[in-house]
């Protein structure tokens, strides 16, 4: 037995549901289906099961499943969303569970019974991906795309590589993540037959790999998807659908750490690389000797995180965090990011931080205008500061004004900034969502003292600013 065999046999012991965890799913999910199947018929729809437990690779840590009502096209997006709703509460309900209406593209139902939690889907029966009348249509296809192509004994090929996926922070393509979804993983497997094949792929591909596994182009025509799809690292072609990129949501980032975890264990399999490691959160001593060897200063913005579904949430924190760092540069006061991240808990805290190459300056700056033969605009530079100037003189042949400045620290120009009603917020880009929370109050701090309090009180924020410090090397 080779060191791989060993350790693939060991995690499989981890990623396999019991007998007594399938029973309890598989037997709900079972009744799930058949209640809704009974309750959609009422309105001349369907219903079936979705996700991983149709095709048996589910984690045992993910006690989930989706089932969905599929509605006649007729329908109007209207009574699509309604009768959508009121078949889902009333299923949820006699299964005696509780249920809170959630929103993608269609409000729909998600529910909890005991500890599983269950989503209740509607969408459109259409007949082919050509005509789709909303992104969750083409799901039923990936349904019955992915029955018809995984063999039972790849089942749990599939579950390696989530595991390892989770693992090392890569798997989910929801816009907290922007990894590899449970669909590009079966897809994978379909395509290279194993997870280990899967590895020894991935290290050969480069920025904007194209998987075509339906054969629908040429090799000619690459270039073309190359274009179509521009910016996406990997092109994983949908097999339902030749327009569609699977891997869309895959960052640059996660597809390169891929590449590099995929070659360590191909070097030296270990267990710690298939089931993880549990990461410490950062302590007050290394942030200290950390910010010394850098010679920068972190600085926080932190809020309560608005109530908003986790797909808004994210994105609208990394374009506040953006935000942030465009107030900071604006050329008139000379503040610099050298870097920035955004954390939450999605519960009660949320953050960014900016790792601060210039975070204080001194209390004058020198302001140069134009040329001295340029009289009228030497005229109005000259009338805007002399009544604030320290000092007006030539230099160079140019006007100069030495003035105090507005801001000398990142943090009082960020407070001054932030301080504002709620439509000034948004007037100076800050996002809807984040803007509202804004308004109701936040903090900035970069005292080490401060940050570490935040740490004590949520270690997940530790752990984030660990691993913010200690970055990969990904090429």
């Amino acid at each position: 037995m080779t060191n791989y065999d060993k350790i693939s046999k060991e995690a499989l012991k981890q990623v396999r549901p019991t007998k007594e965890q399938r029973r309890k799913l598989e037997s709900l999910a079972n009744k799930t289906l058949s209640l809704t199947k009974k309750v959609a018929k009422r309105y001349k729809a369907k219903a079936m099961l979705a996700g991983s437990i149709t095709r048996d690779t589910w984690l045992p840590n993910k006690n989930e499943f989706d089932v969905f009502a599929l509605f006649p096209e007729k329908l109007t997006k209207k009574q699509l969303e309604t009768t959508g709703l009121q078949v889902g509460k009333v299923v949820i309900t006699k299964l005696k569970g509780e249920y809170e209406i959630a929103y993608a593209e269609h409000p729909y139902v998600s529910g909890k019974i005991n500890d599983i939690s269950i989503d209740i889907v509607p969408c459109y029966e259409v007949t082919s991906t050509e005509h789709l009348k909303s992104a969750v249509d083409r799901t039923p296809f990936h349904v019955r795309y992915i029955e018809k192509k995984l063999p039972l004994g790849l089942s749990d090929e599939v579950r390696l590589l989530k595991k390892f996926l989770v693992s090392n922070g890569m798997y989910g393509a929801d816009t907290k993540v922007l990894g590899y979804s449970g669909y590009v993983c079966e897809l994978l497997i379909i395509a290279y037959r194993s997870f280990l094949n899967v590895l020894k792929a991935s290290v050969k591909w480069t920025a904007g790999e194209i998987i075509d596994m339906e054969k629908f182009y040429a090799k000619q025509d690459y270039q073309k998807l190359v274009e179509m799809f521009k910016g996406q690292a990997l092109i994983l072609l949908d097999p339902t659908d030749k327009t569609r990129n699977t891997a869309a949501a895959l960052s640059a980032f996660n597809f390169f750490k891929f590449k590099k975890y995929a070659q360590m264990f191909l070097d030296s399999p270990s267990l710690e690389l298939m089931i993880g490691k549990d990461t410490q959160p950062l302590g007050e001593s290394e942030l200290i000797e950390l910010q010394m060897k850098r010679r920068t200063e972190l600085v926080v913005v932190k809020f309560i995180p608005p109530k908003v579904v986790p797909d808004i949430l994210w994105p609208q924190l990394r374009r506040f965090a953006d935000r942030l760092q465009s107030i900071l540069e604006e050329t008139k006061y000379e503040f610099k990011v050298l870097n920035k991240d955004v954390f939450t808990d999605e519960r009660f805290i949320a953050t960014a931080i900016l790792e601060m190459e210039v975070s204080k300056l001194p209390a004058m700056q020198k302001k140069v205008g134009p040329s001295i033969f340029d009289l009228k605009d030497a005229e109005n530079f000259l009338n805007k500061y002399k009544e604030q100037a320290i000092g007006i003189y030539p230099e160079d042949g140019f006007w100069v004004a030495e003035v105090n400045r507005d801001f000398l620290t990142a943090r009082d120009k960020l407070v001054d900034s932030l301080t504002k009603p709620l439509d000034i917020l948004k007037a100076k880009g800050i996002p809807n969502h984040i803007a509202e929370r804004i308004a109701n109050g936040f903090e900035v701090f970069s005292e080490t003292e401060r940050i570490m309090q935040v740490v004590q009180r949520n270690t997940d924020f530790g752990v984030f600013l660990r691993k913010y410090f200690e970055r990969e090397k990904l090429s």
